[in-house]
């Protein structure tokens, strides 16, 4: 059987393998601290899951439009207003399997072959692939501490040439945590839509920053099309739903797609997700990104207090990135040895950079207090033994 270039050409996730090897560890008697994934402790807030139960126990579940159940598309719409006084259209929004479904359709609108598209070094490498699938190429962007691992208007203008036909931004990011700060937001978007650009903003944890609410893409550039997903603010990973919201002129090629490649999106989700935005429910999830800023706090001080260095703190995004060059071991180097011989799974950066990926480990502190506390004590006595 011959496989297709692209499907080869993709790199593992690394934080799926290290998952992977942290079940067999598990299956082995050892206990595995896993601090790689993505995946917040909490689940889905009470009132979603109770409606998911009465849905499935009365409901009838047909398939929904391809762009997903009128109501649920209303329901976000309403909370751009309501969180970030942006207005929405509902029907600009596209509601998906997933944020990464939002990403395929998407990248599947936008991308012919040989289409350069700009993003920042380190990224998430989802988003590299879905690029590379649509045969488009990377015009990747090697960033550091000094610009919060993130694209600036300085460094896009300065490495923009008119072969790049788009520009995809994550704020917060993962992995580093980070945002794009406000004015540089600003000037990437309508520098890019002056070049005839399209803007991707992936704003999955957006309402996770860990100050004042920010901004979304769409408050500078109401052109910019915006992924958002259920599973990190609502802690819904599994639920598998997300979406986006696209210009006009995106809608018909949109619903094509979901069409063909998925039909819709889960009917009990999208009507259990309607018990998102009741204010109950709301005030569930503040509570419980309040809870994700106090195990930031906690994370940083025991990663101080074990001696390892965090270049830029997180300001949105559960993660930390941590820099491991002092240790002298290569970042996979330092999560193989780590999971071996302290049983603590964290993910190489060079899942996310091709350029400093070596360098720098993410350790994700959605996982329960106790799990941190116990992983960075292990972590600690991991440098001591080396």
């Amino acid at each position: 059987m011959t496989f297709s270039h692209r499907a080869q050409a993709i790199t593992p996730f690394y934080a799926m393998a290290f998952s992977e090897k942290a079940s067999a560890l598990e299956k082995q008697g050892h206990p595995v601290i896993r601090l790689n994934i993505g995946e917040p402790d909490f689940g889905a807030p009470p009132p979603v899951a109770e409606a998911m139960q009465e849905i499935v126990k009365h409901g009838d579940l047909p398939y929904t439009s391809a762009l997903g159940l009128p109501a649920l598309r209303e329901a976000i719409a309403n909370f751009y207003q309501l969180r970030h006084q942006v207005t929405v259209n509902p029907i600009n929004v596209v509601v998906t399997a997933g944020a990464s479904a939002a990403l395929l359709l998407v990248c599947a609108a936008l991308i012919n072959d040989g289409d350069k598209v700009m993003l920042a070094d380190p990224a998430y490498p989802c988003n590299r692939q879905f690029i590379r699938c649509f045969g488009g190429e990377l015009a990747s962007v090697t960033t550091n501490a000094k610009t919060r691992f993130q694209l600036s208007a300085q460094s896009v203008q300065a490495n923009w040439d008119d072969t790049i036909k788009g520009v995809m931004l994550a704020s917060p990011s993962n992995p580093t945590g980070t945002s794009v700060l406000p004015q540089d937001m600003d000037a990437i978007l309508n520098f890019a839509k002056t070049k005839g650009a399209w803007r991707i903003v992936d704003e999955i944890y957006l309402n996770l920053s860990h100050g004042q609410v920010p901004h979304t893409a769409l408050a500078y550039d109401k052109d910019a099309i915006v992924i958002n997903s259920f599973s990190k603010y609502f802690g819904m990973t599994g639920w598998r739903l997300g979406w986006c919201v696209v210009p006009d002129e995106m809608i018909p090629i949109m619903e094509r797609l979901a069409q063909n490649l998925y039909i819709c999106p889960s009917t009990p989700a999208q009507h259990a997700a309607l018990a998102c935005f009741t204010p109950e429910t709301l005030t569930v999830c503040e509570r419980r990104r309040d809870i994700l800023i106090h195990r930031r706090h906690r994370v940083l001080a025991g990663l101080e207090k074990i001696g390892l260095s965090v270049d830029v703190k997180p300001d949105g995004a559960f993660y930390v990135y941590i820099n491991v060059t002092q240790t002298g071991l290569t970042a996979m180097a330092f999560c193989e040895q780590l999971l071996q011989q302290q049983f603590v799974a964290l993910t190489p950066g060079n899942d996310f950079g091709e350029a400093t990926g070596d360098h720098y480990v993410r350790l994700s502190f959605a996982a329960a207090e106790h799990e941190l506390d116990e992983g960075i004590a292990r972590i600690g006595q991991f440098l001591q033994s080396l």
